[in-house]
C-alpha cells in the first residue's frame, strides 16, 4: 500500500510543478492582456499607445494558446474557466461587432426596416387589400342605408352631421380650418389609427383573426365618409383633403396589419419550426416594422396637423399626398443600400 500512495504523491507533486511552470511563463501576459481590456473598456481605444494596440492581437494568440494547453492538459478547472473568459472578452473586443447609436440609427433606416417592409410584401397586400374592401362596404352601406353612418361613425364624433347634412356645410368643412367637425374626426382618426396599428400588430398572435377585422372596420370608416361626401359631389375633395397625411397614415396601417398577419400566420402554420420559434423568427421582422410604422404616424401626425390648417388648394393636396405615398413606396421597394460587410 505504501508504494501507490508514494506513487500518487510523486505524480500530484509533478502536476503541481507543471502547473506553477506553466503559470510562471504565460501569466505575466494574461495579465498585461486582462489590463488594455480594462483600459479599453473603462475608457476608450484611444486612450492607448500604438505600441498597445500593436501588442492586443499578439497578446490576444498567446491567451488562445494558454487555454489550449490547459484544456489539453486539464491543469486546473479554475485556470481554464479563468482563460475562456479572458479569450471571450477580447475576441469581442477585436472581433465583435462594436456599434454607436449613430451607426445603429443608420442601419436601421437604411438597412433593417426596408428590409423587413420587403419581407413583408404579400401580407401589406393582404393588409391593403381588406382596407379597400373595408371602404367599399362602408360606402355601401351608407348607400343602402344611411343609419349605417351613426352605427359605423359615433354619433357624438358625428355632431349630428351626416348624409342629411348640406353640401354646402360639408363643403365649407373642408376648407375651414377652424371647422369642429373635421377637426375633431381627423384628430379621432389619427387616435384611431395609432390604436389600430398597436392592436393589428400586438393581437397578431390570435392567427391575424383580430388584425384582419381590424383592417376592415378601418376601411369601413373611411368608406362610410366618402359615401357622404360623394353624394354631394364633394368625394374628389375630401379625398384631397385625407390625401396630404393618409396616404402616409393609412400606408403605416396597412404597415401595421401586415406585421401582424406575419405573426399570425406563423403560428397558425410554422412549418418545420415549433410555433414559438415560428413566431420568434416572424416577431423580429415584425419588431423592425412596426418600429418604423411609428416613424411613419409621427409624419402622419405632423402632415395633419399642418397642413389642414394652411392648405386649402385641393391640387396641392392630392400633391402633397401623391408626394409622400411615391416617398415611401421608393424608400422601401426601389432604394437598396449596400452594408458595409458586403463591399
Amino acid at each position: 500500500m505504501t508504494a501507490p500512495v508514494a506513487g500518487n504523491a510523486v505524480r500530484g507533486d509533478a502536476v503541481r510543478q507543471s502547473l506553477a511552470s506553466f503559470r510562471r511563463e504565460r501569466e505575466a501576459d494574461w495579465k498585461a492582456f486582462e489590463a488594455l481590456l480594462a483600459r479599453i473598456e473603462k475608457r476608450a481605444p484611444r486612450t492607448l499607445s500604438e505600441e498597445e494596440l500593436l501588442s492586443l492581437p499578439l497578446l490576444y494568440r498567446s491567451a488562445l494558446s494558454s487555454l489550449s494547453v490547459a484544456r489539453a492538459t486539464s491543469l486546473d478547472n479554475a485556470l481554464v474557466g479563468y482563460l475562456e473568459a479572458l479569450s471571450l472578452r477580447g475576441y469581442f473586443y477585436l472581433y465583435g461587432a462594436r456599434r454607436g447609436l449613430r451607426q445603429r440609427l443608420a442601419d436601421f433606416f437604411l438597412h433593417d426596416w426596408p428590409e423587413a417592409i420587403r419581407d413583408l410584401w404579400r401580407e401589406t397586400l393582404a393588409s391593403v387589400a381588406l382596407m379597400v374592401i373595408g371602404i367599399g362596404a362602408g360606402a355601401w352601406l351608407v348607400a343602402s342605408d344611411k343609419s349605417w353612418f351613426d352605427a359605423i361613425i359615433p354619433p357624438g364624433l358625428a355632431g349630428g352631421r351626416g348624409p342629411d347634412t348640406s353640401a354646402e356645410l360639408l363643403r365649407g368643412m373642408l376648407y375651414d380650418g377652424d371647422n369642429g367637425f373635421l377637426s375633431g374626426f381627423a384628430a379621432y382618426l389619427f387616435t384611431h389609427n395609432v390604436q389600430v396599428a398597436i392592436l393589428a400588430f400586438a393581437l397578431g398572435f390570435a392567427f391575424a383573426v383580430p388584425t384582419v377585422l381590424l383592417m376592415l372596420f378601418n376601411g369601413c370608416m373611411i368608406g362610410a365618409l366618402f359615401q357622404v361626401y360623394w353624394s354631394k359631389g364633394l368625394g374628389m375633395e375630401l379625398g384631397g383633403w385625407l390625401a396630404i397625411h393618409g396616404t402616409t397614415e393609412l400606408f403605416a396601417i396597412s404597415l401595421a396589419g401586415a406585421a401582424g398577419m406575419r405573426i399570425g400566420t406563423s403560428i397558425a402554420f410554422p412549418g418545420e419550426l415549433t410555433r414559438m420559434a415560428a413566431a420568434a423568427r416572424a416577431g423580429r421582422i415584425a419588431a423592425n416594422a412596426m418600429v418604423g410604422v411609428s416613424v411613419m404616424l409621427l409624419f402622419a401626425g405632423l402632415l395633419e396637423g399642418i397642413g389642414r390648417q394652411t392648405i386649402t388648394s385641393d391640387v396641392t393636396r392630392y400633391a402633397i399626398g401623391g408626394g409622400m405615398l411615391v416617398l415611401w413606396i421608393g424608400y422601401f421597394y426601389m432604394f437598396r443600400a449596400v452594408r458595409h460587410g458586403d463591399r
